[in-house]
């Protein structure tokens, strides 16, 4: 594939698969602000109408990922498409192994789909973690779909980040009601295992900026924030930033993650099935190894705190509403 055929032109559309979730419902406002044409995929066009900014040059295109012909019908006329889907897991750590099988399966469909309508570039969002460091499930889920969506004809474009400080992530979500909720905390020995937060704000300039930059085709990119943090150290910071007395945590070695996922689960909104393989990957260290992205995006990198001030702006005035 040639380096013009990579270029999106402004009579380009653009396709957000999973552009009902966290991450898809900002990135369509981002994209739609800067005059992008749209698909969104979605499950049920009614639910997501509401999603189509005014005067944008939008549209619905219903389907699953799991159902080959629609993927095909969604994806003609596409030349770059975001690839957002992710399963966390359902209301039991039980059916954790079942939503792993469902994201490859649908990873599959749709480069399958997307090599056979000429898509010229994906971009993914997946996540950091080194396949040396012993991944957990989840990480190694997401690592398996970044090999997939790169095996086809479109040239992919892998952006590996760690917890996304935002409104209705189910990471900062869990973070936000442990601090919040429980002045003294018992925690396992993962609490200080390090980690490179980033802003959603940060995430969605990045993601937006690969689309300008062809040259960022084809290259996998770790992204974070400016600091490197121990989730201790997080909590701390988040109090900090709530004004809120500092958090007593006490570290154990016995808890384990399915009694940590248990424990999250009474504590806070976050079921145990979205939470276990969240809490299993916090035995990963997940920091950036490199950042060549600096040399295709330059941006302001958003402080933990001040990515935590925003987050807690829009659970008020903005679209925070989580659906935990």
């Amino acid at each position: 594939m040639s380096t013009e055929d990579l270029v999106f032109n402004p009579q380009d559309r653009a396709a957000i698969i999973g552009a009902t979730g966290f991450v898809g419902r900002r990135l369509i406002s981002e994209l739609a602000g800067r005059q992008t044409k749209l698909r969104l995929f979605v499950r049920n066009i009614q639910k997501a109408a509401r999603l189509i900014p005014e005067g944008s040059d939008s549209e619905l295109a219903e389907g699953d990922l799991l159902d080959r012909e629609s993927l095909q019908q969604s994806l003609k006329g596409i030349h770059t498409a975001y690839y957002l889907a992710h399963s966390m897991g359902g209301t039991s750590i039980f059916s954790n192994k079942e939503y792993a099988e469902k994201d490859e399966k649908a990873a599959t469909n749709f480069i399958s789909a997307a090599n056979e309508q000429g898509l010229k570039r994906i971009i993914y969002l997946g996540a950091l973690g080194e396949g040396g460091d012993q991944l957990s499930e989840h990480l190694k889920s997401r690592a398996e779909i970044a090999d997939i969506l790169s095996s086809g004809s479109p040239a992919a474009t892998v952006l590996r980040a760690a917890i996304i400080v935002g409104a209705g992530g189910a990471s900062y979500e869990m973070l936000r009601y442990l601090v919040e909720r429980l002045p003294v905390m018992v925690c396992p020995k993962w609490i200080d295992t390090r980690i490179q937060p980033i802003a959603l704000r940060d995430i969605l300039a990045y993601l937006s900026g690969c689309l300008l930059s062809p040259e960022t085709s084809g290259k996998s990119f770790d992204v974070g924030g400016p600091e490197i943090l121990t989730y201790r150290e997080m909590m701390q910071q988040y109090a900090e930033a709530r004004g809120i007395a500092n958090r007593i945590i006490f570290r154990v070695p016995f808890l384990t993650p399915l009694l940590s996922a248990y424990w999250v689960d009474l504590v806070t909104p976050i079921p145990s099935g979205v939470a276990h393989p969240l809490i299993e990957g916090m035995k990963n260290e997940v920091i950036c190894r490199e950042y060549s992205i600096e040399s295709f995006i330059k941006i302001a990198k958003t402080p933990f705190k001040e990515a935590v001030r925003i987050a807690v702006s829009e659970e008020i005035d903005g679209p925070g509403v989580t659906g935990w």
